[in-house]
């Protein structure tokens, strides 16, 4: 994929990925958005079943349960219960990282 002619530190947007994928596949915006969209809803439909989405190359996501703990409000300190929680998780694949990671020579 190319760089969006970015500095480094920026955002790309979901935006920005429809428009990169409607020049690459010369079909139009509005389809290339529905495309874009669709991945990631059933990135979450699968996240919220609690399966694993993996994409080789790029990286994997999975579901991190956390269970609850008796935590202590900073300012007041007061304890407080925090309730168990479940949170996405990413881990980078091994080509993404080399990717990304280029040396220069």
């Amino acid at each position: 994929m190319k760089d969006f002619n970015r500095k480094g530190g920026e955002t790309v947007n979901k935006a920005e990925l429809a428009t990169e994928v409607s020049k690459r596949t010369k079909i139009s915006q509005k389809v290339a958005k529905v495309a874009v969209d669709a991945v990631f809803e059933e990135m979450v439909n699968a996240l919220k079943k609690g399966e694993r989405v993996e994409i080789r190359g790029f990286g994997s996501f999975a579901i991190r349960h956390y269970e609850g703990y008796q935590g202590r409000n900073p300012k007041t300190g007061v304890s407080v219960s925090v309730p168990p929680k479940k949170l996405p998780f990413f881990k980078t694949g091994k080509e993404l990282k080399e990717r990304v990671d280029i040396k220069k020579e």
